[in-house]
């Protein structure tokens, strides 16, 4: 046979036309961001920028700060006191406690802590958290949370971006894109962790996925220069900078005007002024010598237990007073609150490094007004067993886990939910982790079902939304959400474009 009659693949696209060839067109065009449908007049802007845009109703917080404890603190040593466990501490485990994993006994292992009831709320805590316990009339303490997975990396992505899967956007980037930030000078999402290393997931925490990279965090250091990569290996005159950042700028911009729809550049861009912004204010904005000795003492500063996770409390508290919108704190590199071998004394370890500093830094906002204002939350990426592993230690578990907000429009002073008699699993007013996003969202004044973005020919939410079942923790809230006619019977469609859409409020 004449080898010329053969078609090849492209060949084959070509001669169909608008067929198999025109269906692909379409696939890629729609990847690209490129069909009519995602550029119609009608369909509302996509931003990619930093400027600061209004929510979906008024919000409680303009800004908030995530302490991320990865590791799996012990709720039943720190949060959940349990009675029971205590009395049968030692005995067989009941049949409704799963033993999973190699090392775990079949034996209950009683808290070696005592707890007690702290302010006028009346909160139990545990003896490890003496600080946090004097301001336990400032948070509210969530008993009932559980998330989807037993290993570290799953379960931090999870607690991160609402996923499983790596890839997604983190929390703080979807703030980031749904609401920008108040301080053009530096990034809306700041990352402080320790400067001597990476927790085991790494950057997966602060990614931005798929959407554009301006959203994802950026790294800050509490220890030398404050914004990585930032100024030159090897110092150049400041002529040569500025005109190579001229030179590199009018081929983005030429770049720009012929390919008008590619995110990434713009994003690349808008990376570049950035820093070149930050440059001259980043290291002015948490420049700690301005403190005063008081304020140094209250984070711990003067003290080499407290003084590096104290640090990064004190850098996050003039990041939201500089108008940073997301701020990231983590606790030494590893997994700190991971006690697998010994409960009290990796416990009494871990506290004794972050209870202080956290405590510090939550009297500090209060004292300048920015409580109010500031969304807080403290959690792990899921909780511990109630039976013992390696004779002394506790192995993950994901039915239950504590954590605790604070500030913006949060209920303080308050307890929600219960776990089982042994704190294994959450059984009154569960919280998942979408709850748990959408809860936040709320406060910043985001709608979780209607802030989304178009990705692979569907609009992606934080929560999944329409198709979950999430929902805001109205219980957590000093003020419930107000329930509209459209918040009771969402529409499934969010627009053409899918992207956050601004409404006023009805009246």
């Amino acid at each position: 046979m004449d080898a010329r009659r053969w078609l090849t693949r492209r060949d084959f696209l070509q001669t169909t036309g608008f067929g198999i060839g025109g269906l692909a067109l379409t696939w890629l065009l729609n990847q690209e961001g490129l069909s009519a449908a995602e550029h119609s007049s009608t369909a509302p802007a996509i931003p990619h920028d930093l400027k600061p845009r209004r929510g979906h109703f008024p919000a409680r917080a303009r800004a908030m700060v995530h302490f991320m404890q990865n590791g799996g603190p012990s709720q039943m040593d720190l949060f959940d006191p349990k009675p029971e466990l205590q009395k049968r501490g030692g005995q067989s485990t009941p049949q409704s406690i799963e033993i999973y994993q190699k090392g775990n006994s079949d034996k209950l292992l009683a808290s070696p802590f005592r707890f007690h009831r702290r302010g006028r709320c009346g909160m139990e805590l545990s003896e490890v958290l003496p600080h946090l316990g004097t301001i336990a009339d400032e948070i509210a303490l969530v008993r009932s949370m559980h998330t989807e997975h037993n290993n570290h990396t799953e379960a931090l992505v999870m607690m991160s971006t609402g996923k499983l899967f790596q890839g997604h956007p983190s929390v703080g980037a979807w703030i980031s894109y749904g609401l920008g930030t108040e301080n053009q000078n530096l990034p809306a999402y700041v990352v402080l962790r320790d400067p001597a290393g990476y927790n085991t997931s790494g950057k997966l925490v602060w990614s931005s996925g798929w959407l554009p990279a301006l959203y994802q965090g950026t790294e800050f250091s509490s220890a030398g220069s404050p914004v990585l990569n930032l100024q030159p290996a090897r110092p150049v005159p400041g002529s040569v900078q500025r005109d190579s950042l001229e030179f590199l700028g009018e081929l983005n911009r030429e770049h720009q005007r012929q390919y008008p729809q590619e995110t990434e550049l713009e994003a690349r861009i808008q990376n570049y002024e950035l820093a070149a912004r930050m440059q001259l204010k980043a290291a002015a904005a948490i420049d700690l010598s301005r403190e005063s000795a008081a304020t140094r003492k209250l984070y711990g500063l003067d003290n080499p237990t407290t003084a590096s996770y104290g640090t990064r409390c004190l850098i996050a508290r003039r990041l939201i007073e500089a108008g940073v919108r997301f701020v990231q704190v983590f606790p030494p590199t590893g997994q700190p609150w991971d006690a697998h071998g010994d409960t009290k004394g990796e416990n009494e370890k871990i506290c004794g490094i972050t209870d202080l500093p956290i405590t510090g830094f939550l009297r500090d906002l209060k004292s300048r007004g920015l409580l109010d204002s500031t969304l807080v939350l403290w959690t792990g990426e899921f909780g511990r067993l109630p039976v013992s592993q390696n004779g002394r230690g506790r192995d993950h578990n994901r039915n239950a886990f504590s954590l605790w907000l604070a500030g913006g429009g949060i209920k303080a002073g308050h307890v929600h939910g219960a776990t089982d008699d042994f704190g294994y699993k959450a059984v009154t007013d569960r919280v998942s982790v979408p709850d748990l996003h959408a809860t936040l969202l709320h406060q910043l004044g985001l709608d979780h079902r209607r802030l989304s973005y178009p990705f692979r020919g569907r609009d992606e939410t934080l929560t999944d939304a329409p198709v979950s079942k999430a929902h805001v923790v109205a219980k957590l809230l000093q003020k419930p959400p107000e329930i509209n006619e459209e918040e009771k019977a969402p529409s499934p469609s969010i627009g053409l474009s899918g992207s956050l859409t601004i409404e006023p409020k009805k009246p």
